[in-house]
Order: C-alpha cells, then structure tokens, then sequence
C-alpha cells in the first residue's frame, strides 16, 4: 500500500474539520421550533450525507490499491455527496423567508433549474468539440461528475434565484444557498478528483466543503427572523429571470451550430431541463394564481357579507337592509325597535352583559319570524323587522315582538329586565317613517307600538325645538317648581309636598312635563335640569322649616340621575349647604327603574338612604317589581300608583282589593303607604278604608306656587283646620286590622297596625300618636 501523500492527509484534515459545523448545524436545529427548526435538521442531515461521502471516499483513496483512474470509487462518492447535497438543497427551499408555501418551494427550485440548465448549456458548449475553448487543458470526462455537477450549476441557479426572490431580508437566505453551492461544488471537485487522481482538486474540495457547511451553520442561526412578505402572487409568479439565462443558452447553440458543432446527450439533456422546468414552473405560477384568484372571490364575498352584517348579532346590518328593501316589489311593512333603558344595563352591568343581552334579541327576533322576513340590527339597540304583509298583520307582530322582548333575558347569572318600543312603518319612506313612530312610542311613555301617522313629522319638528330651548330654559329663568301637597288622612292636613317641574315657553306656553321630560332625557339635559330642582326644592324646605312648618318635600328621581357619579355625596352637599336635616328630604324613584339591574338599584338606594334621606317607591303596581324585590328594595315610602285607586270606579264600582291588598303588604314590611291620584270622596273613603294614612290628588289640591302651599301651612299654624270626614260607626269584630301613624320624630313616621279589638281602633283622627 503506498504512503498517503501530504495533500492527500491535508484533504482528509479538511474534512475531519467539516464535522463540527455539522453538529453546528444539529443544535441550531435543537434550539429553534417550527419551520426553523424542520430546515435546520434537514440542512445538518444533507452535511451529514456529505461529509460522510466525502470522507469515506478520500480515506478509501488512502488505503486502496486501485490505479486512476478510480470510476467506480468516484461514482460512489459522486452519488454520496449528491444526495447530500440534494438534502441541502431542499433544506434551503424550505428556510423561513425561502418561500411562503410548499408550492412556491417548488417553483423555487424549478426556477434554479431553468437557470441551471442555461449554465450547463453554456458549459456544455465551452467544452466539447468544435467550440472546446479551453482546449487541451479541459479535464478528462469523467460520467460520475455529471449528477454532483447537475447538482452544484442548480444550486448556484437556486442561489441567484433566491437573491432575486426571497423575502427580506434576503441576505440570510442568500448565504444559506451560497454555503450549499459551496458544499455541492465541493462533491464536484473530490468525486472528479478521486476519478482522475488529482490530489490538488480533492484538497480544493475539502477545503470548500466544511467552509460551505460553515457559512450555513452561521447563517441559520438567524434564519428564522421575522420576514417581510411584500408583493402579490402574481408578481412573485413572474418568470422575466428566465430572459437571461434562456438568451445565453440560446447565443451559446447559435456559436456551437456556427461552428459546426452538433448537440449529443448532454446538449439534449441541458435543452430539456430548461424546457421541462419552465413548463413545469408556468403551470405551477398559474395553479397559484387561480388559487389566489379563488381567494380573492372568496374574499370579496366574505367582505361582502360583512358589508351587510351586523358582527354581533349575525342579523342584517342598515346597509343589508336597505339592499332589502330595493330588492322586493311586494308590499313591504317595516317594524322598528328601541330597547328602552338599554343604555343602563351598559352602565351597571358591563358591555359584556349588554352584548349578551343584543344576542338574545337577535335570536327572539329570528325565532318569532317568517320566512322571507328580514330582521335587522341598525345599530346600538336599534333593530328593525322588513316583512311583507298588510300593516294590520305587521301591527300584530309587532305586539307579539313587543311580548317576546319584554321577557326577562338570562345572562351572566342574573335577570335583566327590558321593556321596547316599536314603530310600524308601511307607505312612504319605511326607514325614516319607522322611526318617526318608534320616536313617538317613546315619547308616550314606552312599551308600546306606535303606528306612523302623518303628523309625526311634526311633532319631530317641536321635539327639536324643545331640545333646542330646553338647553337653554335654566338660564332664561323659565323653569319653575310647583308643590302638591301630601295630606294625612283623613283629618287632610298637609304635612309633606311633592315638588313639580313646570316650563313656561315664551312662545311655546305652557310645555307640558310628561313632553320635555323625555326630551331631557334623551339629550342627556336631565341630570342639569335635575341637579336645579333638587337645589331649588331644598332652598324651598329650608325656607318653610325656618317658619316653623312641620313640613317634608319630596323630588323625583330620573334613574340617569340616580346612576351618576356620586349622585348621593350631591345630594348630602345641597341638604348641608342649606341647614336642612336629611330625613325632611323624600327621593321618589319610579318603579320602572325597578326593571333594569336590582343589585345595582340596591346599591345606589342604599347611598342615597346613608345620608339620611328617605325613598319613595313611586307608581307601584304599575310596573316591575315583584313582592321579592320590594322586600329587598330600601325604600320607606311606598306610593300606590294612581290606577289602582282609581280601578273601583273603572272597572267594578265596588272597594278596591288590590288598594287594600298593597296597604297591608306596605304596613307588613313596614313601609309608610301614600295614595296619590285621589280625585273624588269615593276614591278618598276607598283609600281611608283600606287603612291608608297619607294620600295626594285632585282632591286635596293640584300643584301651586310655594307661596300658596304656604299660606295653607300658615292657616294650620294659627289654628284653622280643614273639616275632618264624617264620623263613622265602630267596626265589626271581625274588621281587618287598620294602620296607625307614629312620630318618630320631626318629620319622620312610621305606620303600625292596630286590630279592631285595640281601643285606638276606632279613633279616624289621623293625628299621629305620640
């Protein structure tokens, strides 16, 4: 066996030295996740491959025998290094920033085929007969180099391609397929060296194999930086690269033809490569412009859609809708909706809760219609229904959406209650006229229908008048309070009054409240409007209390007023500011504020009952609130709505049961019970019989300037009072139990309950009991 030569030694260093950028690139692979991490293994397995190859084939040249030239030798190592280099070669395609898709790999590396093949054309034509440039010094064929050689012009074909194509930033991926055109021109130069027995190139090729493997073992451990996608898939299908190489090729075969050359296996093999790939690299480029083109339609209807979606709900948006109402020549009706009091749930809930709330109103609206209905959310918590059908059929709906809406809506573990307004729209401009009706349902006091009439329109016109003046009515001195007294029955001595907002219009007159309240309200005036009253009626008890008037005042409340900010420390500022004890001073809160969060009612009454004021329940029975609730409610005062007093007259002529029932369920929980709305003697006896202390109407008086009250109260201090009712007889045994008013001190009483068996029983004084 001859002695290995000093080159041949050096050429087996060199490759030794290549084995740690291999392991390099191994924990490079490790150490990253994803498609980094699938490339880097896949680039460290094709060094492996190589570098093995290559070993084994320098050391069989240092322990074998055979004399060059050694074909089979360099066949082994030519086929070992080029799936090496093969796997690098996929490697670089599937980097991070390579290619966006498996596709686009593909394309990726036909694209360096084309521009392969053109090198190797050019080269096919430099070195064969009669255009063999280099002449004599051209090496000796050798037919294991061609797969290797293939392999190294492809990744210098790849290499060009991906500094023209990759994403940025390209210089790291440029370095990968540099490193690997490095390392497969390396496979050339030791399989062709081994083949012809020439130490030197052997040497150069393991020089230029480990430094390959090396420049992508740098390169990739930053080769799964963040990337700049820039472009459509059109302009990244764009083969105008292809010119170049094509042209050279082409001018190449014009000389070799020029010379008289002719084209053998390897001219025919280059001519084919170019043609297979730019056939195969066009049908891919157009197979992803259909897809993307298919993404795009796709697209453009998605976006459609959401054109003429509401996201929340999936029900159409105003824009659907008005696409509804052009697309049918039937007879439409179009229903719109207001949820009232939404606004509060909001506030006391959460956005969260008020979505959830928005859901469930798209899901009753959907199950509650018919087929070829469009329900529609217009925005906030407006909705609208576009059904075909006569305005009677859409009034009934309306009233049936009216009662599905009004359910109490589940959500988050408690109970919202919410109550809606509708405008039924069929002749005309639907959309507005449905809304001039949904306005007009509000303004009327809500949960109710409305149906559009021509004269909406002008009362739209005087609501934005009233809007307009109202902002202004405090400072022009236009507001002004009237007092309606509180009498205790049935003696009807004044001890308390209501204070009532009046508006004088220069112009306009006399506006009335249940008018401009709702303006107020809607326009975000009230909580000024009733911060002013609040003032106002204080000033007002504070000036009767100096007189020595055992009187209180009580002022309603708006439920906005009562959700502000530090609506109680407010009010505990305007009763300090004034000398005025806190318990002198009723707040009335409807019992429509009732239907909204409880837990947060609670919250705010009991503020509000901290500072020592006392809360009305007012308009009871003519709302929400159930027995439960008002066992929970903080309230001291219960105020029997107007209806039920007036019920017996209505409806059966005789004493009113529920008028009773509510006295003894307000004396039970311990509550001050007053019946307002009195308006004739009977409604009075009804009252009185049913044990009911404290009652408020027509007839005991309507609201008067403060000095009128006044000079009532004054009547009362010099000794004259109002003529007691007519004495009645004693009360059977067997009489339900009455209630009698105790002071428990200035200005402040309580009701107990007296039995027909107890010496007070038949004492109708009304005079509290010390």
């Amino acid at each position: 066996m001859p002695s290995p030569s000093g080159v041949e030694l050096a050429g087996l260093f060199g490759l030794l030295v290549a084995v740690p950028a291999v392991a390099l690139l191994g924990n490079s692979g490790r150490r990253h996740t994803g498609a980094a991490r699938r490339a880097h293994l896949i680039l460290a397995a094709g060094g492996a491959v190589a570098t093995a190859a290559a070993l084994a084939g320098v050391a069989s040249v240092l322990i074998t025998t055979a004399q060059p030239p050694r074909i089979s030798l360099g066949t082994a190592v030519a086929v070992g290094t080029a799936i090496g280099v093969l796997t690098l070669l996929i490697g670089t395609a599937v980097l991070p920033g390579a290619a966006e898709t498996p596709g686009v790999a593909v394309r990726r590396l036909l694209d360096g085929l084309v521009v392969a093949a053109a090198i190797w054309f050019v080269g096919w034509v430099l070195l064969v007969e009669p255009t063999r440039v280099l002449g004599d010094a051209t090496p000796m064929a050798c037919l294991s180099v061609v797969v290797p050689a293939g392999l190294a012009v492809t990744s210098l074909g790849l290499t060009i391609v991906l500094a023209m194509h990759a994403h940025r930033p390209r210089l790291i991926t440029v370095r990968v397929a540099g490193g690997v055109t490095l390392v497969a021109f390396a496979a050339v130069a030791i399989a062709s060296g081994i083949c012809q027995d020439q130490d030197g190139v052997v040497l150069t090729g393991a020089l230029l194999l480990p430094t390959g493997l090396f420049v992508i073992a740098r390169a990739v451990e930053v080769a799964d930086r963040p990337v700049e996608v820039v472009g459509d898939v059109t302009e990244r299908s764009n083969p105008a690269f292809a010119v170049v190489p094509i042209v050279a090729g082409v001018s190449a075969l014009g000389y070799h033809l020029a010379r008289d050359g002719a084209l053998d296996l390897y001219g025919y093999l280059g001519i084919s490569v170019v043609g297979l790939a730019l056939v195969g690299r066009q049908w891919l480029a157009l197979r992803d412009v259909r897809h993307y083109t298919l993404e795009v339609r796709q697209s453009e209807a998605h976006f459609r859609e959401l054109a003429h979606t509401d996201p929340l709900t999936g029900l159409a948006n105003r824009r659907g809708l008005r696409e509804a109402l052009a697309g049918v020549d039937e007879a439409q009706v179009l229903v719109g909706i207001d949820l009232d009091g939404f606004k509060t749930v909001n506030d006391m809930r959460g956005h969260d809760v008020g979505d959830a709330v928005l859901v469930e109103v798209g899901e009753r609206l959907r199950r509650n219609l018919l087929d070829g209905d469009v329900a529609a959310r217009l925005g906030g918590d407006e909705f609208a229904v576009l059904m075909r059908g006569t305005a009677d059929e859409a009034m009934l709906t309306a009233h049936r959406l009216l009662a599905v809406l009004c359910e109490p809506y589940e959500v988050d573990g408690g109970s919202v209650f919410l109550s809606a307004s509708l405008g039924v729209a069929d002749t005309g401009e639907l959309i507005r006229d449905a809304d001039l009706a949904l306005r007009y349902a509000k303004q009327r006091g809500k949960n109710r229908v409305e149906r559009y009439q021509a004269r909406y329109d002008e009362l739209l016109r005087r609501r934005g008048t009233l809007e307009s003046e109202l902002r202004h009515a405090i400072d022009r001195d236009q507001l002004r309070l009237v007092f309606q007294p509180v009498v205790a029955l049935p003696s009807m001595r004044p001890v308390g009054a209501e204070a009532l907002l009046r508006w004088h219009h220069p112009t306009l007159g006399a506006v009335r409240p249940d008018e401009f309240i709702p303006v107020a309200e809607e326009s975000g005036l009230i909580n000024r409007i009733g911060a002013w009253v609040l003032e106002q009626a204080v000033i007002q008890l504070a000036d009767w209390l100096s007189k020595g008037h055992d009187v209180w005042v009580s002022v309603n409340l708006s439920p906005k007023e009562l959700h502000a900010v530090d609506y109680a420390g407010q009010v505990a500022d305007v009763l300090a500011e004034h000398g005025v004890p806190a318990q002198r001073l009723v707040l009335e809160v409807t019992e429509h504020a009732v239907a909204t969060d409880m837990e947060e009612l609670i919250s705010r009454l009991a503020e509000l009952r901290a500072t020592g004021v006392r809360i009305a329940l007012d308009d009871f029975g003519a709302g929400y609130s159930s027995l439960g609730q008002l066992r929970t409610l903080p309230v001291d005062i219960l105020k029997i709505d107007h209806a039920l007093v007036a019920e017996p007259e209505s409806r059966t002529g005789t004493a009113a049961p529920l008028v009773d029932v509510v006295v003894r369920i307000g004396h039970r929980l311990g509550l001050e019970v007053l019946a307002e709305g009195i308006g004739t003697p009977s409604q009075r006896a009804v009252v009185e019989e049913a044990g009911c202390r404290l009652g408020q109407g027509s007839l005991f008086g309507w609201g008067v300037p403060a000095e009128h009250l006044e000079a009532q109260l004054q009547t009362l201090r010099t000794g004259t009072r109002a003529l007691p009712a007519p004495p009645k007889p004693a009360p059977p045994k067997d009489q339900p139990a009455r209630s009698q008013v105790v002071a428990l001190g200035p200005g402040m009483r309580q009701l107990r309950a007296v039995l027909p068996t107890d010496p007070s029983f038949g004492a109708r004084t009304g005079e509290p009991s010390e």
